[in-house]
């Protein structure tokens, strides 16, 4: 899930890139010929373009996401790697993952976003 997610969140920070914007429209059409143009998870989608820092719409997508199993889906995930490969080859790109931190001692825990920036190159 993580992989779709993070294309589609990178993909939103860099939607003015042509490249990035084609390959996350194909991403788009796929999920809305799979699940419908009226599902949750389509409806999701335009929710968080609309406001793509908002961590409740990327939170609902998330949650669409899981509930139509779109992880599971090799043709989803497969564009979902195209957007990520378009992404990266961007210089100077930007890549929102996700991620939570845990462990113990002196090993702080919690969770958040973290930003990595791309020359071009997988880092």
């Amino acid at each position: 899930m993580e992989l779709i997610l993070n294309a589609l969140f990178g993909a939103l920070a860099n939607i003015g890139q042509d490249a990035v914007k084609e390959a996350y429209l194909t991403v788009k059409k796929l999920i809305r010929k799979k699940w419908g143009e009226n599902s949750d998870l389509a409806e999701a989608m335009e929710r968080l373009e609309m406001k793509p820092d908002s961590a409740g719409r990327r939170a609902t997508l998330a949650e669409e996401l899981a509930a139509a199993k779109a992880d599971q889906d090799d043709s989803v995930v497969m564009a979902a790697k195209g957007l990520l490969e378009k992404i990266q080859a961007l210089p100077g790109a930007t890549l929102n993952i996700q991620q939570t931190v845990s462990g113990n001692h002196n090993i702080f825990s919690g969770s958040g976003d973290v930003s990595v920036n791309y020359d071009g190159k997988k880092k």
